[in-house]
């Protein structure tokens, strides 16, 4: 059941990459109900890391859909809240809200990811307060 009270937030998730943790972030932001996106400054991939996919698939948080994107091709102005998700993340032509600093699991153990998206489940329900 939704409480009235409920804040639902415009949420872009910015790293590196945008294979790893904003990608986490981005699907455990949409799956409570936000909308969502994730971008990365200098994008490395094609697809999102497996363990990432992985970890959102068991919680039954579909990734189709889900790639790196370029954070150029996004404006701040269409968001409530810019997160970078850490690697000391510059966007100089974006203003980033909060910074959480999460350490990067990629090609790490599918238990780092796990404890990676934990933490962000964690900090997300705090924005929720």
């Amino acid at each position: 059941m939704w409480s009235i009270d409920r804040i639902f937030m415009r949420l872009l998730f910015v790293c590196v990459g945008n294979s790893c943790r904003s990608q986490m972030a981005e699907g455990l932001a949409r799956s409570m109900g936000h909308f969502a996106d994730s971008a990365g400054t200098h994008p490395s991939s094609t697809s999102i890391a497996s363990n990432a996919k992985r970890y959102l698939e068991s919680r039954g948080i579909s990734s189709e859909g889900m790639a790196p994107k370029l954070v150029d091709n996004f404006s701040a102005e269409d968001y409530d809240m810019v997160i970078s998700m850490g690697c000391g993340v510059h966007c100089p032509s974006m203003k980033i809200d909060e910074d959480w600093e999460l350490e990067d699991p990629y090609g790490s153990e599918y238990e780092f990811y796990k404890t990676t998206a934990e933490e962000i489940e964690r900090r997300l329900k705090l924005l929720e307060q």
